[in-house]
């Protein structure tokens, strides 16, 4: 452990060096880290800052490509309260684990309400630890269901239609029912939750209790494993988001569960099903409501930030709607507030978001809670051995629920 803070610490202080080059002494320099700005969407943000306020200093440190990379250099900074970072770029899974440990400032008196309703209800919901808020999104995220047009006349409303449209339309192994993301890691977790709520069951209720292990739910995890050879492969439970994208681009399945990014990718040129695809909300049970598992980014403020009013400053330019559109259309991220989803230009490059926007607004988070990378791990193992058939459905949620109550009682 000791060895890996200190090979964190030697890759933040290559990082910020690099950062440095061609700046003005002088004037305060903030700082976040993010991985590296291939786009160039940040680069132009901070000029555009720079330009209108040449009394502070921004500086992109552009870390790993990996999350768990960027979340542990950020950990490691933040506990020591060292100041190298004031403002935190964060992933919203960790609003509240940062919060509770002290590491965020709140930012309830700089964002009042009349600007949060500008963005997206489930983005702000997301950035709120215990009532107050602290992260200012910059950009969404959200699961949803992609299916192929030529080939489905109405996406399903219900997780019955789902598995029978799918079950009539394929011819395995050529064409495949349905693609999701099955391995054990996060995006399982993400792809669960949303049967899971979709069935009318939860993780957690809005006590923070357990409540995992419910008949709703084991009726979910009982759908979702009986998918497996029967419309969606066997090897499913070893896909990531790109082993579901390529199988769905190269028209080897009818529906796909995935994130917005396979949109663009989908509809290149030489694509096989380029023009043939849509896209709709995940589906649900007779009586309830289908809801997509919440991602995206956005801005928190250091409590040791060296420069809090400077910080907030780039931060609250930073999540303006021409900003948020210089990231869209520089690398194709999902704004975080409402109007961009109207924006003629916007829509010009990205029709779809019409149908998007709904999606976004019933977007749910994962569960807010400052244990969550263990209590999604919990639910990875059991619902993955549901999946491979190491358990019943029912074991598996028992089991998961009682890991959860461990885990929340430690």
């Amino acid at each position: 452990m000791l060895m890996k803070r200190w090979a964190l610490l030697g890759t933040a202080i290559a990082l910020m060096a690099t950062a440095a080059c061609g700046k003005t002494a002088g004037a305060p320099i903030v700082r976040f880290l993010d991985r590296p700005d291939t786009g160039g969407g940040w680069k132009e943000i901070i000029s555009e800052f720079e330009a209108a306020n040449p009394d502070i200093n921004v500086e992109l440190v552009e870390g790993p490509a990996s999350t768990n990379a960027r979340e542990d250099m950020y950990s490691l900074s933040l506990s020591a309260a060292d100041g190298t970072y004031d403002i935190v770029y964060m992933d919203v899974i960790w609003v509240p684990k940062f919060a509770a440990r002290g590491w965020l400032q709140s930012l309830d008196h700089r964002l009042p309400p009349v600007e949060r309703e500008k963005f997206l209800p489930g983005d702000i919901r997301g950035s709120t630890y215990q009532g107050s808020l602290y992260r200012v999104p910059m950009r969404s995220d959200a699961g949803m269901l992609y299916y192929r047009t030529d080939l489905v006349a109405k996406p399903p409303e219900t997780f019955e239609e789902l598995a029978a449209t799918a079950r009539r339309l394929q011819k395995p192994p050529e064409l495949w029912g349905v693609v999701f993301q099955g391995q054990q890691y996060e995006g399982l977790v993400c792809a669960f939750l949303e049967v899971l709520w979709g069935f009318g069951a939860d993780v957690l209720d809005a006590d923070g209790n357990v409540v995992l292990d419910s008949p709703e739910a084991v009726r979910a995890l009982t759908w979702l494993s009986g998918l497996v050879g029967d419309v969606a492969p066997g090897g499913v439970t070893t896909y990531q988001e790109e082993d579901a994208r390529h199988l769905f681009q190269e028209g080897h399945a009818v529906f796909m569960r995935n994130w917005p990014y396979v949109w663009t990718l989908a509809q290149q040129v030489g694509s096989p099903v380029a023009g043939k695809i849509g896209i709709a909300p995940m589906p649900h049970v007779p009586g309830q409501r289908g809801a997509a598992t919440l991602g995206g980014w956005g801005f928190g403020l250091a409590k040791s930030a060296r420069h809090p009013e400077a910080a907030w400053r780039f931060i609250a330019f930073a999540t303006q709607p021409e900003q948020q559109k210089i990231l869209h259309l520089r690398g194709g991220a999902i704004p975080a507030r409402r109007d961009l989803f109207r924006d003629p230009e916007i829509l010009k490059a990205s029709p779809y978001y019409s149908d998007l926007y709904r999606i976004l607004l019933a977007a749910r988070p994962r569960p807010v809670h400052p244990k969550y990378a263990q209590i999604s791990n919990a639910i990875q193992v059991h619902v993955s051995a549901a999946l491979v058939g190491a358990e019943s459905p029912d074991e598996a949620i028992k089991r998961a629920a009682q890991e959860v109550r461990g885990i929340l009682g430690r």
